[in-house]
């Protein structure tokens, strides 16, 4: 049975706070004061405009509660309804205009209770307007509720007092039964996100992570509900215990509830028509809209959902796009892109500058006995058309995955790899460095795009975009290993002999750098990468080794140079002897996108643990100290790295160096060149072609490759890496 209660007329528009939660000395207009700044004085109504408000057909339980400013005018107030406490800025006879959207200032064919108006606002037919502090040239027209109960939290999961912890909110990610579970809060990043939900077994620290959240915002109750200067609210139906920025624009919504909208002037946020959004935090410059659903959930800065997206106990990292399809249970880092209606992920940790294709379905739970599998795939994840995957499954840095139902659990250790199911020969076949061979051109390009793309205001957390970086070159310096052990070991097996694991290492060096001829009659597998019976084989090993090792050089070069460039100095030998010495090779993890070593991790997770770092500003601090490391940190990174593979302290031999930067000329003229060759091969296919009539039609269709200009400017950046090369040595 519905409880329905009955309460004097004369309480509505009082008592906003139960007398039991209000604080002595303060009575229940009390936040309601601190967040209204907007600097109007206000008045009581004079005996003609109360007049004029009457005849006007305007109500009010005590008029002596209706204030207004100096320069309001009661002619631009009609057939309104005032309960409580109103406050009412400037009126003046102007129209307000907004995508082709014009109406007079003033209020009109509304019920307005206990809420306070900036200066020349439109209100008209706004069925139930309940405790809102509305900003200056603000318009709202037709709507059905807009309202704040005195429990509002805005997305936030925190608790008001008086309150059980039943009705907190988490964000379940990362694992559909909840044990990854995190409190979303305004302002967290994608870095707050990922460390919250690892380390579970901590329970201090897990602790101190709640802790940090309560302690962000007030247990009071009676915070109103606010909306920004200049928003724009029209045809909507339910907004309840809303916050919303400067400058938004929401059009047709069905309903919002329990949502902050963050949203200024240079990154103005919008919602659109048939969306329906609940107990969630958008950050500014989001779109979302045409039947968007979206529940417990993030948006981080700049991010898009529309046509027909569910997001639903997710966090959405920064400029990333999800459009016609469902996420579930999902943290994923910036610069995500998924357009399909029939793609689906779920309880997945992806690491940014991913891309689903159609049809992928990105975990099934349905091959254990619970709900409680997940899926790590490294940057760069690429999902093909109708790739299905299993959980528990993990993906090293710029995997993709070729079409086709993947019957078994998988963990693909090496990087930049295509991923294709034979079924055939019943086997799972591992192609390690195709993206250099066959696409270099959309790997660099993505890189550049990610960029370019990157509309973040307040650049908190660096986010790595190049391919080649810390994260990358570790699992390249892993996959040497892993390719020379397995070749070693192919071909002791093939000559039927029995050998150490150093034997075959050694076999395994020399025959990879051979080349592909050496190997071709061997079967290489990779251990260990599915959970099944069946063969998984290596394709190209020769060339995936000769590429990591000629890119893992070639990335020793690229941070010198960008050392010299920083600290330019009037010799190479000088140049050379600051350099810092090789360390051993760090561990890196990818915080949100943001790469940090290792031991930087555990060093802030043992502050948060024992209170030195007390709050989410502070670890955010600590995010941007990272930041202005970052450059010397990947430079000791390189240098250790170069140092493990061919012994050599580079901060200790001009000589050497110069070496290495001639050869990176040739490494980075070859980059170049199979960014051209990759593709050109989409203007020679002839199967591209068949679809016009002659060349001059597919040019103008797709654009002359001659006049590419990504591939001009890659052209252009290897003429001036060589030249800046051949100043320096």
């Amino acid at each position: 049975m519905n409880l329905i209660k009955k309460n004097p007329l004369q309480s509505l528009g009082y008592g906003f706070v139960e007398n039991q939660y209000l604080k002595e000395g303060k009575d229940e207009y009390f936040h309601r004061n601190r967040q209204n700044n907007s600097g109007i004085q206000y008045r009581q109504l004079t005996a003609y405009e109360i007049e004029v408000l009457v005849r006007n057909r305007n109500q009010s339980d005590d008029w002596n509660k209706l204030l207004v400013s100096d320069a309001f005018n009661p002619e631009l107030v009609k057939n309104c309804k005032f309960y409580g406490l109103v406050r009412i800025g400037k009126l003046e006879p102007y129209c307000l205009e907004f995508n082709n959207l014009k109406m007079a200032v003033g209020l009109y064919n509304s019920t307005i209770i206990s809420s306070d108006f900036g200066d020349n606002v439109v209100v008209d037919n706004v069925n139930y307007l309940s405790h809102f502090i509305i900003g200056n040239e603000v318009m709202l027209v037709n709507i059905n509720e807009l309202a704040t109960s005195s429990h509002s939290k805005f997305g936030n999961g925190i608790l008001k007092e008086g309150e059980e912890e039943k009705v907190r909110i988490w964000l379940e990610v990362c694992n559909e039964n909840g044990g990854r579970r995190i409190l979303p809060f305004d302002g967290m990043l994608p870095g707050d996100a990922y460390l919250w939900s690892r380390n579970r077994q901590d329970e201090q620290l897990q602790q101190r992570f709640v802790e940090m959240t309560n302690n962000r915002f007030s247990k009071d109750r009676g915070q109103y509900g606010q909306i920004g200067d200049r928003t724009v609210i029209k045809n909507s139906r339910i907004l309840k215990d809303v916050y919303i920025g400067s400058d938004a624009y929401i059009k047709g919504a069905n309903k919002i509830k329990n949502v902050t909208i963050h949203s200024k002037p240079d990154a103005r946020s919008q919602v659109g028509e048939g969306c329906e959004l609940v107990n969630g935090i958008i950050g500014e410059g989001c779109r979302v809209f045409y039947g968007v659903k979206a529940v417990r959930f993030i948006m981080a800065s700049h991010s898009q959902l529309k046509y027909g997206a569910r997001l639903i106990n997710s966090y959405l990292g920064n400029n990333a796009t999800i459009s016609c399809c469902e996420v579930l249970n999902s943290l994923i880092f910036p610069a995500h892109e998924q357009h399909h209606n029939n793609s689906f992920l779920c309880a997945a940790l992806v690491m940014g500058q991913s891309n689903m294709a159609a049809g992928a379905t990105i975990g099934s739970n349905h091959n254990s006995r619970a709900a409680d599998g997940e899926l790590i795939a490294g940057r760069g994840f690429w999902p093909g058309l109708c790739v299905s995957l299993k959980h528990n499954s993990r993906f090293a840095s710029f995997s993709i995955l070729a079409k086709g139902d993947y019957p078994a659990e998988l963990d693909i250790r090496l990087p930049f790899s295509l991923i294709s199911n034979d079924v055939t020969h019943d086997q799972l076949i591992v192609m390690p460095a195709y993206w250099f061979e066959y696409n270099m051109y959309a790997l660099a390009r993505n890189s550049w795009k990610y960029v370019a793309r990157d509309q973040r205001i307040e650049k908190l957390q660096q986010i790595e975009y190049d391919f080649l970086a810390p994260d990358t070159a570790n699992e390249m310096l892993e996959s040497l290993d892993i390719l020379t052990l397995a070749t070693g070991k192919a071909w002791y097996q093939q000559q039927g002999k029995e050998a150490t694991e150093r034997q075959w290492r050694t076999k395994g060096r020399g025959l990879l750098e051979e080349g592909e001829m050496a190997i071709q009659d061997l079967t290489i597998e990779l251990e260990l990468a599915e959970n099944s019976q069946r063969p998984v084989l290596i394709k190209k090993a020769a060339m995936a080794y000769q590429w990591f090792s000629r890119l893992l050089d070639y990335y020793a070069a690229k941070e010198i140079l960008l050392a010299f460039e920083r600290n330019p100095l009037s010799t190479l030998n000088r140049m050379v002897a600051k350099l810092p010495k090789a360390e051993k090779v760090s561990r890196w993890t990818n915080i949100g996108g943001q790469l940090v070593e290792a031991a930087t991790e555990d060093q802030w997770l043992s502050a948060i643990r024992s209170g030195k770092i007390k709050s989410w500003e502070e670890l955010h601090a600590r995010y941007q100290q990272e930041t202005d490391q970052y450059a010397l940190q990947k430079l000791k990174h390189a240098l250790a790295i170069y140092k493990q593979r061919h012994g050599v302290d580079l901060s200790s031999t001009s000589a050497e160096v110069r070496q290495l930067l001639e050869n990176a000329i040739s490494t980075r003229q070859l980059m170049t060149e199979k960014i051209f060759e990759s593709r050109a091969k989409d203007y020679q296919n002839e199967f591209r072609q068949m679809v016009y009539n002659n060349e001059a039609e597919m040019e103008t269709v797709v654009g002359k490759l001659r006049e590419n200009s990504f591939i001009s400017d890659e052209q252009k950046a290897f003429r001036q890496f060589k030249k800046k090369v051949e100043g320096l040595i």
